[in-house]
């Protein structure tokens, strides 16, 4: 396959200069972006049914969840920018077929289902806000990801998903209005309000699978390599001398990322709890229902960024959702895929872009109820995260695939127990599903 026209890169002298002049926020890109991307539409359901339904009680998970989600998070990056390949293309390289193939089909079928509540949720969002026609807006919306993702080169469309995770803070202007008592909502995050109840115990597995999520994986790792290429370095298996400057800026973006997200997500939880909770508004089932029932009870103010951080967090997170499955694709049957790549060089992974999104755009009209399609997507998500995690973790301490930068114990010791405590919201989702 042909590669992208590139410019002529920077000379080795002009690289120091040039990094100084990098600001701190300049140095991030996919760790804040994947971290952002995990508050999906999906995600801000999940959130807003956990704040209706337990009030604080669950915000301890969140809590929990962070150090697991940053490790395992970090893991992929550097998967990604050791090998410089994705996590489908070490499977392929150094595990038996079978497990690959596998892994792509779960992944695709997970983020057919997300793709799907998300362009749902963001359609219901924009009827809510202008009236309308909630189907058109949702297929209008999947268009449109599409044609960026196709249009614009990678480090445009990388700029235009960084800046679009300041929607996120439209959750922290909500929190901020929402009347929240903060010492009852602080000490809920160190001290559990365990009920030890199905619907509890199913929702502690939400929050979870919401949090550390398959598709993040693969484009986090991914997103290590389109920046690779960006600055014409080299993988660190072949320059380890870089190793320790990547290390140090993949730790800190990856944990902005990940702690800005789950900063994110608690406000929603805090902002549901102090409002719909509250007010004995306990059953809600999407985020545009979580944000109509804010309207009598907020205000106007808390509803409309309610409603309109759903779109904006939908535009960052559809991409994404797509963009793993063809990154995973393409990696899987030993194709180049990038989205800096011409459309008639990368046709694969483009088409796989274009289906997913499309696909997911439809399944509304097809009859399928994009709650239940949620619960069908935890399943598979859940099926798919520990296994996956566990390759991760080989793959990590693989010398084959690492050369001499395989993980350090600290970090092993950690990334297994971010494997166990998935493996064991696994069992619980369905001992209580049984």
């Amino acid at each position: 396959m042909a590669e992208p026209t590139q410019p002529k890169p920077p000379t080795p002298e002009a690289e120091p200069a040039a990094q100084e002049r990098r600001g701190f926020l300049a140095r991030l890109g996919p760790g804040l972006v994947t971290g952002a991307a995990d508050d999906d539409p999906s995600g801000i359901g999940t959130y807003s049914q956990v704040g209706a339904q337990f009030g604080y009680g669950l915000a301890w998970a969140l809590f929990l969840s962070t150090p697991l989600m940053v490790v395992i998070q970090q893991i992929s990056a550097e998967i990604g920018r050791v090998t410089g390949a994705g996590i489908a293309q070490n499977l392929r390289r150094h595990y038996p077929r079978p497990l690959l193939f596998a892994m792509v089909t779960l992944l695709l079928l997970a983020n057919v289902v997300n793709l799907g509540a998300d362009l749902s949720a963001m359609g219901a969002a924009l009827k809510l806000l202008v009236g309308g026609n909630a189907t058109y807006y949702t297929i209008g919306f999947g268009i449109l990801c599409v044609v960026l993702e196709i249009t614009l080169s990678y480090p445009r469309y990388a700029a235009i998903l960084k800046w679009t995770t300041l929607s996120l803070f439209a959750y922290v202007a909500v929190v901020a209005v929402a009347g929240v008592p903060w010492p009852l909502a602080l000490r809920s995050l160190v001290v559990p309000g365990t009920q030890w109840t199905q619907a509890y115990a199913t929702s502690l597995v939400a929050i979870l699978g919401t949090t550390i999520s398959p598709y993040l994986f693969f484009w986090q790792a991914a997103q290590e390599i389109e920046e690779q290429h960006r600055r014409y370095a080299k993988p660190l298996c072949i320059a380890p001398g870089d190793a320790e400057a990547e290390f140090r800026r993949i730790k800190t973006d990856t944990l902005v990322g990940m702690v800005f997200s789950n900063l994110v997500a608690l406000s929603i939880i805090f902002a549901t709890a102090a409002t719909l909770n509250a007010h004995g508004m306990t059953d809600i089932a999407t985020s545009s229902q979580a944000a109509e029932a804010l309207r009598p009870i907020a205000g106007q103010f808390a509803f409309a960024l309610f409603a309109l951080g759903i779109i904006g967090t939908g535009m960052l997170a559809v991409p994404v959702l797509a963009g793993s499955a063809a990154y995973a694709v393409t990696e899987m049957v030993g194709l180049a895929g990038s989205l800096n790549a011409k459309l008639h060089d990368a046709r694969l992974f483009y088409a796989t872009i274009a289906v997913t999104t499309l696909a997911g755009a439809l399944l509304d009209n097809i009859g399928i109820d994009p709650v239940r399609a949620l619960y069908w997507a935890a399943v598979v998500n859940g099926v798919l995260a520990v296994p996956l995690m566990v390759v991760m973790m080989l793959i990590a301490r693989n010398g084959r695939a690492m050369g001499r930068l395989i993980i350090g114990w600290r970090t092993t010791v950690l990334g297994w127990i971010a494997t166990l405590v998935m493996l064991a919201a696994t069992v619980i989702f369905f001992w209580f599903s049984a």
